[in-house]
């Protein structure tokens, strides 16, 4: 919040060149350290460019807000021009979320409140009401400020009370984290690779033989009484449909324990020449004694990472682009993988890795009857980063936004099991082999978050577009007598200039 009503009072100056200037080098200063993950997997160069991306769509922000706010009605309300700046905000927000590419949601301010009272309103209004309100309050923060230098004491008690009196209220939403149709109790297997890092599944067998070796130290003493065991994405780093020492593994792994396993493996599919045309990223449902009996394939392959767009441009930047031999398709089914609990097929939502990042994979799992949602991810490659801690982050979001329990389990961790009203229970270390169990309330109810879908999404975007219409279209009146600088920070100056 900090961050953004710094933002806010350097974007004083009624010129979008400038604006746009000052909004990509705070971009860059932000996305530069928080996705720095990024630089430890894939290298500097994509590190590099990803960050430069987003801070672009940064940068067009400050131009879209810099035109809005030349509107006299927004100008002239301090209340009106904060609540254009959190419009603005979140619009470019779903913008970079949807593209290129497929888009890239991490950085959403609502991600950065899984600690403070807004997190409660996710289950209202998603990730879209909570960045909104917390780009509002950074200008009311700036307002506030503003006021108080400039000696308005009215307006600096005004903006003060708003400060306080939206975290206070936020803590009268209601979160129910009752079960409501019965309990789930999981395993979760935390098998841990040797080798941190891009070499993580060199050693052929290991991450197989680690998860299954910890699912029968698991059976040691919860042998018979769990209904599902957890392991993360890439768990089986050998099919186990198609490699019978795979199979072995994790069939003698689920008979020990005595209960079926949900795992992360990869599959191929053949071109005609016999050569594999393309791949998938998939959690299986094995069932001891009988094997593979749900799939679910994973929707969003991440791109320069699972896929390469545009191979032969990128490999001109970075020969590691090849390391890609197959690109990973998508999945085309929602996240749903039902597991038999006494006597019926309970929906449980998967979202794989990066899926939790994105609004419409969770929410359509969930609005399609998912109980629980379970995040599998493989985080080897991200080294002692912050990469799996945001993740975790996103869990509890998507947890309270959705009225859900949730669990995040990866190969190396941080693994955490999460209430629905996103208190976080148990968790790993990273780089640790550990197994968990946790008793989960399965619920059914829907929050008005996932009833409504992507229809805040649409409020948002088409009201920063009519706004930023207006702006681009009606003149603005800058030369009051009162003058608009004395309105608050998001107001040109007295007498400046209007600039493209």
């Amino acid at each position: 919040m900090v961050g953004l009503a710094l933002l806010v009072l350097a974007l004083r100056r009624d010129s979008a060149r400038w604006g746009f200037l000052v909004a990509l080098t705070w971009g860059l200063s932000f996305f530069l350290v928080h996705i720095w993950w990024a630089n430890e997997a894939v290298g500097v160069v994509p590190w590099a460019a990803l960050s430069v991306a987003q801070s672009i769509a940064v940068g067009l922000f400050a131009v879209t807000w810099i035109w809005i706010r030349r509107l006299a009605p927004v100008a002239r309300r301090p209340w009106l021009s904060g609540l254009a700046f959190g419009l603005a905000w979140t619009t470019w927000e779903i913008l970079r979320s949807a593209g290129p590419f497929g888009g890239f949601p991490w950085g959403k301010l609502a991600f950065s409140q899984t600690d403070g009272p807004l997190l409660r309103l996710a289950a209202v209004g998603g990730t879209t009401l909570v960045s909104t309100l917390v780009a509002v309050l950074g200008f009311v923060l700036a307002s506030a400020w503003w006021s108080a230098r400039r000696r308005h004491p009215a307006r600096t008690t005004a903006a003060v009370l708003a400060l306080v009196a939206v975290p206070v209220v936020s803590l009268a939403v209601p979160l129910d984290v009752r079960a409501e149709a019965g309990t789930a109790r999981v395993g979760i297997v935390q098998g841990n690779v040797s080798e941190p890092g891009l070499g993580a599944f060199d050693n052929a067998r290991e991450v197989i033989g680690n998860h299954a070796d910890g699912t029968i130290g698991l059976a040691a003493d919860h042998a018979g009484e769990l209904d599902v065991v957890l392991w993360p994405e890439n768990a089986a780093d050998y099919d186990p449909r198609t490699d019978a020492e795979a199979r072995e593994a994790i069939d003698g792994a689920a008979t020990a324990i005595g209960a079926p396993i949900m795992l992360g493996t990869q599959s191929y599919t053949f071109g005609d020449d016999g050569r594999a045309d393309a791949r998938y990223n998939d959690v299986v449902l094995w069932q001891p004694g009988i094997g593979a009996t749900e799939v679910y394939a994973k929707q969003h392959p991440a791109p320069f990472a699972e896929y390469i767009p545009l191979r032969d441009i990128a490999r001109r930047f970075s020969a590691a682009v090849d390391l890609v031999s197959v690109d990973m398709a998508p999945g085309t089914e929602v996240g749903i993988v039902p597991v038999p609990i006494d006597g019926r097929d309970v929906p449980f939502g998967v979202a794989i890795c990066f899926e939790v990042a994105y609004d419409a994979i969770v929410r359509e799992s969930v609005a399609q009857g998912a109980e629980v949602i379970v995040v599998p991810t493989n985080n080897a490659s991200f080294g002692e980063t912050a990469e799996s801690e945001q993740q975790l982050a996103m869990t509890v979001f998507r947890a309270v936004e959705h009225g859900r329990a949730a669990v995040q389990v990866s190969t190396v961790g941080v693994s955490g099991v999460v209430t629905p009203n996103g208190v976080v229970t148990q968790r790993t270390g990273l780089f640790t082999a550990d197994a968990l169990t946790a008793t989960l309330g399965l619920r059914t109810s829907l929050t008005l978050a996932t009833r409504m879908g992507t229809t805040p999404d649409v409020v948002v975007v088409a009201a920063t577009g009519l706004l930023l219409l207006a702006g681009l279209v009606v003149p603005a009146r800058r030369r009051r007598r009162s003058g608009s600088g004395s309105s608050g920070p998001g107001s040109t100056p007295r007498k400046a200039k209007v600039r493209a």
